[in-house]
């Protein structure tokens, strides 16, 4: 094979396969050149004036190294592995970062194998890391966990390619004796470690970064990314579906420091990935918000492969992977081509592969609650004032507002108010733990939301202005095995979520279709459309994002990371 590529690149013999008349973005020099890109096999072999036993005009275009998304959960987006790969690679992604951290939650070690076996098939190279955080904390019962002995056996598995966010800041920094063996074996291994640390700053995140670990997708504001970015680490510019963060830290993006910025979707939902798109989305909001768009390409393939060690892919140039996408522009990034391993694989936005769902036990049957009835959501107050989680526009963070709470019968008031109920329902132990707390900002009236996607253990996230509704829709949850419902009146509708009630086995554009009609049916109810009322929902149980969250024990103070009660 050597002999072969060493021939098509002197242009002893034509390329396997070559792309004429096009330019392209040459990510070492920051340059846009001319040429043809010859590869051989699975390989780009040279650039410049070459024939191909193959050969695809791509006058007028131009093309990009394939896009590398440096963080992902591919169960955000709801599909399986090889639905999700249809949707996104079409777009010119042509290899993921991806945390598993969701469904070993659920399922534990077994979830991690199911990402990694059911993406074996598909043109999208799928680089599994370990989850760090399994549960993510220890004030909520989560499906499953790792151990530091679990992340000592599994850290050096082929499947495996690095450790997973590291949500755990207190635990760092307090030198745990679990967190450290973790880390040691991630070091000891010579694996990457992904970060997660929100408002981190100062001695704290020198004490985070020496621990080994090297990105954080957290920023929401520039000072932020700046100082991370200064103490050497990779600040992922996110854009997903409920946190969106790249129109503002574009703004911390200099010719000095730009090398040390890479792009992520981290939670994305299959209705906005087929709406929207997936890092071309990304990098069109980059561009719009005034980044030089060579320099979003930069971040996009070259910055990712080095930061995650995947040698020979972010670039075109000779003896790198044949991962290329084809834009027309680097404006609108609509996406004519694209090839992985040399292959054409999407055309025109549409996938030109298939693949066979990989649907094992272990993934499947994961709704386990003790009967839940209406009255088990009442909220009885010692007074007439109580915290309230605030939501915040376009963001997974919260605010713990104080209010007055008019009080009834020993439940609380909610007619005449913007007040909901919110309740975390445990379903993998039948412990029979539910969390209570009030929510306002959401919007809705005369009905009731519920999920088994709630950040990070995945309980059954219920949220209503009456009981009776909530009750009706556990009751709907535990019926599909897991899935989202939206009820009324009694009446209740749902999509069901079969694997590890996290993700649908529909395919892509069935499923995109069915949870837009769902989605439409909440919004009906007043959910406002300033939040995505489901995945924002979701978040609502996640006690490592400020200020304040809600977990199956109860009311969580993330600032103190500790309890607090609903009555202030």
């Amino acid at each position: 094979m050597l002999e072969k590529m060493i021939d098509q690149a002197t242009g002893n013999k034509k390329a396997d396969v070559v792309l004429k008349n096009g330019k392209f973005v040459n990510v070492f020099t920051g340059k846009i050149d001319k040429g043809d890109i010859a590869f051989c096999g699975g390989k780009i072999v040279g650039f410049g004036e070459y024939e191909g036993e193959k050969e695809y005009d791509i006058s007028g275009k131009i093309a990009v190294p394939g896009l590398i998304d440096a963080h992902v959960h591919i169960e955000s987006s709801q599909l399986t592995p090889e639905e999700y790969a249809k949707v996104i690679v079409p777009r010119g992604t042509t290899t993921v970062i991806a945390d598993p951290h969701e469904i070993t939650n659920v399922c534990g070690i077994e979830g991690a194998k199911y990402i990694a076996k059911a993406s074996e098939n598909v043109p999208l190279e799928v680089k599994v890391m370990l989850p760090s955080c399994v549960p993510a904390t220890a004030f909520e019962t989560s499906g499953a966990t790792l151990t530091g002995a679990d992340i000592e056996k599994y850290i050096g598995a082929d499947f495996i390619h690095g450790l997973g966010e590291f949500m755990n800041y207190p635990g760092v920094i307090g030198k745990d004796a679990e967190v450290i063996k973790k880390l040691e074996a991630a070091r000891n291994a010579g694996k990457v470690v992904d970060g997660h640390a929100p408002d981190t700053s100062g001695k704290g995140l020198n004490g985070y970064i020496c621990a080994g670990i090297m990105t954080d997708h957290e920023c929401i504001r520039p000072f932020e990314a700046e100082e991370k970015v200064s103490k050497g680490m990779y600040v992922h510019l996110r854009e997903g579906s409920a946190t969106r963060n790249v129109a503002d830290n574009v703004g911390a993006v200099n010719a000095a420091n730009l090398r040390r910025f890479i792009f992520c979707t981290d939670d994305r939902h299959a209705a906005d990935l087929k709406a929207k798109g997936h890092l071309d989305n990304a990098l069109r909001v980059a561009v719009q918000s005034g980044m030089d768009p060579v320099w979003a390409v930069i971040a996009a393939t070259l910055n990712s492969a080095e930061c995650y060690r995947l040698y020979g892919k972010g670039a075109i140039a000779p003896g790198f992977d044949a991962d290329v996408a084809v834009y027309d522009d680097l404006k609108d990034f609509n996406c004519a081509f694209v090839f992985k391993a040399g292959k054409l694989v999407a055309k025109d936005g549409k996938a030109l592969f298939d693949a066979e769902k990989y649907l094992p036990d272990t993934v499947k049957s994961t709704v386990h609650i003790k009967p839940v009835k209406a009255d088990d959501f009442k909220i009885s107050l010692k007074g007439d004032k109580a915290r309230v989680i605030r939501l915040l526009p376009h963001n997974v963070a919260t605010e713990c507002v104080i209010r007055e709470v008019k009080s009834k019968d020993g439940d609380v008031v909610l007619n005449g108010t913007d007040f909901l109920k919110l309740a975390v329902v445990e379903r993998h132990h039948k412990t029979g733990n539910i969390g209570l707390a009030l929510l306002e900002g959401y919007g809705l009236k005369n009905g009731a939301l519920a999920l088994t996607v709630a950040h990070d253990s995945h309980n059954i996230i219920v949220l209503g202005d009456n009981n009776e509704d909530m009750a009706a829709a556990v009751a709907e949850i535990e019926k599909i095995g897991g899935g989202m419902v939206v009820v009324s009146g009694g009446k209740a509708s749902s999509l069901a979520l079969d694997v590890a009630g996290l993700m649908s086995s529909l395919d892509a554009e069935t499923y995109s279709q069915k949870s837009e009609e769902l989605l439409e049916k909440a919004y009906a109810l007043g959910v406002s459309r300033d939040v995505e009322a489901f995945m924002s929902l979701s978040f609502l149980a996640l006690p490592v994002i400020p200020d304040i969250k809600l977990t199956d024990r109860g009311l969580f103070d993330v600032t103190t990371f500790s309890f607090t009660d609903i009555n202030a």
